[in-house]
């Protein structure tokens, strides 16, 4: 059981760039999310934590923290900046 959350996952590439929004719309926009996103999105985005140490917060594997991201980041992306791909 101890390397159940020792995954190293990561994006392939494509995960939408939230970069240029600011951090109080980005904070807004994670509130707005379900549960089971917001608090990923909060930890990783928000709070700036590692994936292995959130995962291990909500007891999820990383590759479950992984999607659970990439659906929070497009989420927010779709509703902050339309299409959610930068313009």
């Amino acid at each position: 059981m101890a390397n159940f959350f020792d995954l190293d996952v990561s994006f392939d590439g494509d995960e939408p760039d939230l970069s240029k929004i600011p951090a109080d719309k980005l904070e807004a926009a994670v509130e707005e999310l379900p549960e089971a996103l917001r608090d990923v999105a909060r930890g990783l985005l928000i709070e700036k934590r590692t994936m292995s140490d959130v995962s291990q917060a909500l007891g999820i594997r990383q590759g479950e923290l992984v999607s659970r991201l990439h659906r929070a980041m497009l989420s927010i992306s779709m509703s902050l900046m339309g299409d959610g791909r930068p313009h």
